[in-house]
């Protein structure tokens, strides 16, 4: 279950950070939706790595060696 969020959260990264190169290439750096998309993709990042951080902690994935 908590690898489908970390997956989830992944993607939405990929995507926000999709979107804000439309907007710096659509927009011309114009308006600031390309820094709202930046900040939403930050946040994004910390908050998927506190989630591994939490999920690491209680067990629930396990690092393994390659």
């Amino acid at each position: 279950m908590i690898k489908v969020f970390i997956i989830a959260g992944l993607v939405a990264i990929v995507l926000t950070m999709a979107s804000s190169l439309f907007y710096l290439v659509a927009d011309k750096g114009h308006s600031k939706k390309m820094v709202n998309a930046l900040s939403v993709r930050v946040g994004l990042s910390v908050l998927l790595f506190l989630l591994l951080l939490l999920a690491w902690s209680q067990g629930m994935i396990t690092p393994h060696g390659l």
